[in-house]
């Protein structure tokens, strides 16, 4: 039929047309230096203004954003991104995206993702730390930790505390009540799920994630439709602790040696400061408890 939407697409193809179709509604015609006009019908640009923008013809932009089997050049996606006025990590984003959309659609049988490991070394380096760390993997599973992080981060020494960083975030109904910058943070866990989604579209592990949040927070559903892009290594988060109280610690990324993937966290505080001493604290407070269990 003619004008008919194609809806037999892949998860990558689905991806990159949704985050085109999201950033293009963003735009106003003054934005870009065209008039409004008083009889718009779409929100933001209309695609034939988009694609003369980015210099492509109307018929292939819009077969992008309807998830068709295209093939776009890295010329034609710095052309649409500059036409979408994107930030580079945004365009960093669609490439991701445009990369994944090139790749053979999903076969009868799923290629083998093996499982994330974190080397016996990045296990020494997590135990001599003197200050909370984490390895986290591409789709916020926490893999590995130390005694420090099992008493600040959350209680992963716990085989029942939840170790997806966004389940326990959004799944969680104290969460909001221990993280006073709940919604910043829940915008850069999203941002480096989104990530993860762009390299791998139909892993079984992220599909089965978004899945999950999206069927039980509406919070979630309403942060991940709005396909926002954040880039994210650094940053502080305040724990509300019950023996010490409130402990803002900085947080940095470090990738772990080998393919992308797994990350090591470390979160520090600055020497001499209220939230060093209650750190130093609550590590004797811990090690006194390790010491009693432990006669």
């Amino acid at each position: 039929m003619p004008g008919r939407r194609i809806v037999n697409m892949d998860q990558a193809q689905r991806a990159l047309a949704d985050f085109l179709r999201s950033r293009r509604s963003l735009l106003r015609p003054e934005d870009v230096g065209l008039e409004p006009g008083g009889n718009r019908k779409v929100t933001g640009l209309r695609r034939e203004e988009l694609a003369l923008l980015a210099g492509v013809s109307t018929d292939y932009y819009q077969r992008m954003e309807q998830g068709r089997d295209v093939r776009p050049s890295d010329e034609v996606l710095d052309a649409v991104a500059r036409a979408l006025a994107l930030s580079a990590a945004e365009t960093r984003h669609l490439h991701r995206l445009a990369r994944a959309a090139r790749r053979p659609g999903p076969s009868a049988r799923p290629r083998p993702r093996p499982p994330e490991r974190v080397p016996e070394g990045t296990r020494r380096l997590l135990r001599a730390l003197h200050t909370p760390a984490v390895v986290v993997g591409r789709h916020l599973d926490v893999l590995a930790w130390n005694p420090l992080a099992a008493a600040v981060v959350a209680d992963l020494d716990d085989p029942d505390t939840e170790r997806n960083a966004l389940l326990a975030l959004f799944r969680d109904p104290a969460a909001r009540e221990r993280c006073p910058q709940w919604r910043d943070l829940a915008l850069d866990y999203i941002g480096m799920l989104r990530a993860a989604v762009a390299a791998d579209p139909d892993h079984p592990r992220a599909v089965a994630l978004v899945g999950e949040l999206s069927v039980h927070s509406a919070d979630f559903r309403e942060l991940w439709t709005r396909h926002d892009v954040r880039e994210t290594s650094q940053g502080a988060k305040t724990f509300v602790h019950p023996q010490v109280g409130e402990i803002t610690l900085d947080w940095d990324t470090y990738p772990l040696p080998g393919s992308p993937g797994p990350l090591l966290v470390v979160y520090t505080a600055a020497p001499g400061s209220p939230d060093a001493e209650r750190l130093a604290l609550l590590a004797s407070l811990r090690a006194t408890r390790f010491a009693v269990t432990h006669r």
